[in-house]
């Protein structure tokens, strides 16, 4: 499955430096509002230590791991809901991707101008909520007047549809993202249908100077605070050493910089382990001559939903999946020792695939 991310946020937070560093697409990164006016487009790829240990005992031909496309939107001003700056072209731009990655500012550097003239990221994440916000109000509004003309006949499902809609304008109206609100399976499935700004998941990524990657700063615990009841993730990154790492050649050359910086990994490693964790996504891997590749699918989904992302044939005409635990692959060293030692499932329509399954498809087309 294609998961596509947008960075978002005010002008000259360090959006496009991040997404320079996380790409290595060089984007322009410039010190003023609207470098950005078109989404950059990049692809991050997913770093996972298993699919490199499972090509080391398969000897592949080719190694695939999975995927992120991120979007670098234009930077968003006071007003952009009644298309001030680049407002409309950026509101369309969100709509596109299945999660938000909202950078903040969280550093002092004089010579980097803010917009609104000071750092303050509780301010900047209000500015923009509250463009979303108003964005989504609107769509709410013009839904709740064709539902009204369409519940005049009295029909309780349509009635009820208006009550749901209703509740989802008071909650915006309150300043509450559409996210943050607790629905049923109908109320669910209207709000998924509006295709809100605010019911996207987000993720913010605290954008800090080199000194308060490791123990944050004022800005951070502020911006923590804030955001406290959300259901969203926070992580902090240092666009400007993100920035430095990928400018190394080898693997050896980052994980030494990483020591000196007092690092256990890269921030795009961080980003998309919460950016996994945010979607309710795992990856299973499939191993044999030809590739060994990582593929992503939802927590929760069944064997014949995973084969589907391999190829549509696969889902429709699934008879069973043979399944390896990745614990048994590495510790028996093989395939071939995994069914020796009788490790190997064979498992129907109704398994739910486990993160890290190695699995094999057998389908009738």
């Amino acid at each position: 499955m294609g998961l596509k991310c947008g960075i978002v946020g005010l002008p000259n937070v360090g959006k496009s430096t991040l997404f320079n560093a996380l790409t290595s697409a060089k984007a322009l990164a410039a010190n003023y509002p609207f470098a950005t006016k078109d989404p950059n487009i990049g692809v991050i790829t997913v770093p996972d230590p298993r699919l490199d240990h499972l090509a080391e005992l398969v000897n592949p031909q080719k190694v695939l791991p999975t995927t992120i496309e991120i979007l670098d939107i234009a930077g968003l001003i006071k007003g952009a809901s009644k298309g001030e700056g680049l407002g409309n072209q950026f509101l369309a731009n969100i709509r596109e991707v299945d999660a938000i990655i909202h950078v903040v500012r969280c550093f002092d550097n004089t010579n980097v101008v803010h917009v609104d003239g000071s750092v303050d990221p509780v301010r900047d994440k209000e500015v923009i909520d509250a463009e979303l916000m108003l964005k989504d109000l609107e769509t709410v509004e013009k839904r709740l007047e064709r539902l009204r003309k369409q519940a005049k006949t009295g029909k309780k499902e349509d009635l009820k549809l208006v009550a749901i809609a209703e509740k989802i304008k008071t909650h915006l109206e309150e300043a509450q993202p559409a996210r943050s609100l607790e629905l049923d399976e109908e109320g669910a499935a209207l709000l998924k249908d509006m295709f809100l700004l605010t019911s996207k998941p987000i993720l913010y990524v605290c954008n800090v100077d080199e000194d308060s990657v490791g123990s944050g700063n004022a800005y951070t615990e502020a911006f923590a605070k804030a955001v406290a009841g959300e259901p969203a993730e926070v992580i902090r990154i240092s666009a400007d050493i993100e920035a430095e790492i990928a400018q190394l050649e080898s693997k050896e050359e980052r994980q030494e910089f990483l020591e000196e910086m007092g690092l256990d990994e890269p921030g795009v490693n961080k980003l998309i382990r919460a950016a996994y964790h945010l979607l309710h996504l795992i990856t299973y891997f499939t191993a044999g001559e030809k590739e060994v590749r990582a593929w992503t699918i939802r927590r929760g989904w069944k064997a014949p939903q995973a084969a589907g992302v391999i190829h549509t044939d696969f889902e429709k005409g699934f008879i069973r999946a043979e399944v390896i635990k990745y614990s048994d692959y590495v510790n028996l060293g093989s395939e071939h020792a995994v069914k020796e030692a009788g490790k190997m499932a064979v498992e129907g329509k109704e398994y739910v695939v486990e993160d890290g399954d190695v699995m094999h498809f057998r389908f009738n087309v």
